[in-house]
Order: C-alpha cells, then structure tokens, then sequence
C-alpha cells in the first residue's frame, strides 16, 4: 500500500489537513453532483418541461429514501474512523465487516418497502396527474438501485475513515463520465424516456461501487478481512445500528419537511415545479462545498476523538469555519448575478421564449434566496457531521427536526401567504432554526468528552 492511501488527520496543522482532506473530496463531489444534473439537464432540454417537472416532484422522496440510506452508511463509518484514530486494526477490521452484513439487511428491506409503496407515496404526495406517470417512471428505477446507492457509499466512506478522500474520486469521474454518456444514449438513441437517465445514474453508480470494492482490498492492508473479521458479532451490530439509525433518520426528518415544501410546490404551476427543480440542481452545485466540509468535520473529529485529542476539535471548526464563509461570499454574486443564465441551460431551448423566461425567474428568485444563508448552511454541516464524529449522533435528529419544523411552516402555513417566496425561503429559515440548536449542542458535546477524559486520566495513570 501506498504511505498516502492513508492519512491521520490528528497530527498536523488543522487547517492544512482539512484542505488537503477537503480538496479531492469536493471534486468527487463535484463530480456526483455532475452526473446528478445531467439527468435533469438532459430531461429538461430534450423531453419538455412536464419530464423535467416529474422528475423535479421526485426530489423531496428521492431525498427522503436515498438521504436514509446515505446518513446509515456514513454512521456506520464512523467507529471505523474512531478505531483508525486509536490504532485498533483489529476493531477497524470487524467494525468493516460487520457493517456489510448490516448494510446488506437494510438494502433489501429498504428496496423492496419503496419499490412496492412508490406509487402511493407519489400520491401522498398530491403529484399533479400531468406528471405523475413521468415522476413513477423515474423514482422507481432510482429506488430499484438503492442496493448499489449503498454499496458505493459505505465503501467510499471507509475509505475516507482512513484520511483518503482521493481514491473515490477516480471512481466518480469514471461514472461520471459513463453517466453523461449513458444518459443521452438513453434519451436520444433508446428513447427510454425519464426512466433512461435514472438507469443511467443506477448503472453508473454500480460500476463505482464494484470498484470501489475491488480496489479496497488490494490497495489497503488493513482491510483485509479474516474469516475471523467477517464473523457477525452482536455487539458490534447493535453499536453499529445505533450510530447508523439515528444519522438515516436525521436525513429522513429533514427530508419531511422537504417533502412538506414539495408538496407545496407541486400545487403551483409546472413553470414553478420546473423552477424550483433547476434552482434546487444548481444550489446543490454550489452548496457541494458544504457537504464536502462536513464530511470531512466527520472523520477528522472521529479520528481526533479515537486518538483523545479533544483540543484539537477547536482548532478544526474554527478553520473548516473560515474557509466555509470566504466560499459563501465568493459564491452570493455568482448566483446574483448569473443565476437566470444558467438556469436557462436546464430548460428545452423549443419551449416558447416566454415560459423560457419566466421559469428563469423563478429559479433566480430561488436562487438568490438560498445562496444569501449559505453561512448558515454550512455551519448545519460543519457542527452537525462534527457532533456525530463524536458519536452524538441523536443529537443530530433534534437538528433535523428542527429543520422539519421550518420547511413544515413554510410549506403548510407561509405559502399560503406568500406563495413562491415561502417557498424560496423554506431552506434558509431551516438552516437558521437548526444553527440555533447545533451551536450550543457542538459545544455541550465537547465538554461532555473533555470531563469523560478528566476522569478517566486518573485510572489510565
């Protein structure tokens, strides 16, 4: 194995270390974030503006089941990250193993509930008739690849634990290439319809997986597993399940409340449906940032808190914190002054010039709303990925609910007023009522961890 497949991120210059996790992170983020709006741009630009809107009314559920999976896969990380830190092989090598069996449970049960309620979730929902066919053709493949959704994520995530943020990335870009590929064969040359580009992303992202797969266990020493290692063991499945639980329904909670706001859209007009699904593909662009310093706010506080060295968590908020408000003002003229231009690229150039435009509007209106609390955002990130790196993980549920709450209230109460402007500002008003909860709970949870140690120096002695 190569001496940089690894790194340990509790020794160094916090900020320099965060950089050099964060960097290739975000360019494999990037890159998913790419072949995620090519589907939308693909949908938008050569099967209309009813495809687009179907495959937009998707997105709140689409975040509901996929968030769930995605938050199960990055708890389950996190005692490897932990064990990685304190320089146990052996509990990093069994933590591994038996977060397979556990994955593996949760992807068929989790498959087969939404695959068979996909239909009736749609309706929950109130998807407008005009679109509900568009909408199921595409959820529905989606969910069908719900196995290998987690099958990428746990792997990419363990790798990460060890501090290599960069191997995943080769991966991204093959799929993401594959992606774009398949996804105008699929439309242009196959004339699947929305279901081609949820194929697409599905068979993508199984490449990346089986890869993923396939080079772990040759490049990383450490993770080559015994017969011994892949030994189901109770105790761990139960820690496993309790970090891995509470962080799936942390997503699924917030996801309730967007599915609250959704809902809400999908009263209005397509014009405002197709708007908001362009403005949500750009802003998760951009907000991509975000979620590449949380992830690494995640393993660099697993790390430091398996190796006890809780002073140094300080250190790596103040610097992740830094960076995230520079980007934030870096990022606010952009979509002000840009955002209807590139909304434009996501909408099929044969529609009239006036529905064109006016979906343009509504994105920049979206836009601009979003990206002046992107502060906001990425302190929700920063502190809450923290938190659960220190294994506080049902602290990060009140967050999500309080999330929930404020989408609930934008979408059940305020847009009744307000209309789209509620629905423009359902996602800050969510970023600010869970920054008031997640501020005091980060530093709560590291006074809790500095008194443990305190006590436990005594004994150690």
């Amino acid at each position: 194995m190569r001496k940089s497949s690894v790194k340990n991120l509790t020794i160094g210059s916090p900020m320099k270390l965060i950089l050099g996790f964060l960097i290739p992170l975000l360019g494999g983020l990037l890159f998913q974030q790419l072949y995620n709006m090519v589907d939308t741009l693909v949908v938008g630009r050569y099967l209309g503006v009813d495809a687009l809107a179907g495959v937009g009314s998707t997105g709140s559920i689409n975040f509901l089941v996929l968030g769930f999976c995605i938050g199960i896969c990055n708890g389950f990380v996190i005692p490897v990250a932990q064990k990685f830190g304190e320089g146990d092989e052996d509990g990093l090598r069994r933590f591994v193993a038996n977060s397979f069996w556990l994955s593996a449970a949760f992807a068929v049960v989790i498959t087969v509930c939404v695959c068979l309620l996909c239909s009736t979730i749609l309706h929950w929902m109130d998807t407008p008739v005009a679109i509900f066919d568009e909408a199921r053709n595409y959820i529905f493949v989606i969910f069908l690849g719900i196995p290998v959704t987690i099958l990428y994520n746990l792997l990419s995530g363990i790798i990460r634990s060890l501090g290599d943020s960069k191997t995943p990335i080769c991966f991204l870009i093959l799929s993401s290439l594959l992606n774009v590929l398949f996804d105008i064969i699929s439309v242009t040359v196959l004339h699947m319809g929305v279901a081609g580009p949820a194929w697409a992303t599905v068979v993508s992202q199984a490449i990346s997986g089986i890869l993923c797969l396939l080079i772990m266990f040759k490049r990383y020493p450490i993770l080559r597993l015994s017969r011994e290692d892949l030994r189901p063991r109770k105790a761990l499945l139960l820690r496993l399940f309790s970090i891995g639980v509470p962080m799936g329904l942390q997503y699924s909670i917030t996801a309730i409340g967007t599915i609250v706001v959704q809902a809400a859209v999908n009263g209005l007009a397509p014009a405002y449906i197709a708007a908001v699904t362009v403005g949500n593909k750009i802003s998760q662009l951009f907000a991509c940032t975000f979620d590449a310093m949380g992830t690494t706010m995640a393993v660099y506080g697993a790390q430091n808190y398996g190796a006890m060295k809780l002073e140094r968590l300080h250190k790596g908020v103040a610097s992740c914190g830094l960076l995230a408000v520079l980007y934030a003002l870096i990022v606010l003229p952009i979509l002000v002054f840009f955002g209807a231009e590139l909304s434009m690229l996501f909408i099929d150039s044969t529609e009239p010039l006036a529905t064109r435009l006016e979906i343009a509007k509504y994105a920049k209106e979206f836009l601009i709303c979003n990206s002046a609390f992107y502060i906001a955002l990425a302190f929700v990130n920063i502190l809450r990925f923290m938190i659960q790196g220190l294994s506080f993980t049902k602290q990060a549920i009140f967050a999500g609910i309080f999330e929930m709450i404020a989408r609930c209230i934008c979408g059940f109460w305020l847009a009744e007023l307000w209309g789209y402007t509620a629905i423009c500002f359902a996602n800050p008003a969510a970023w600010i009522l869970a920054d008031i909860f997640l501020v005091p709970a980060y530093f709560h949870s590291v006074k809790v961890l500095m008194q443990r140690h305190k006590q436990l120096q005594p004994t150690a002695e």
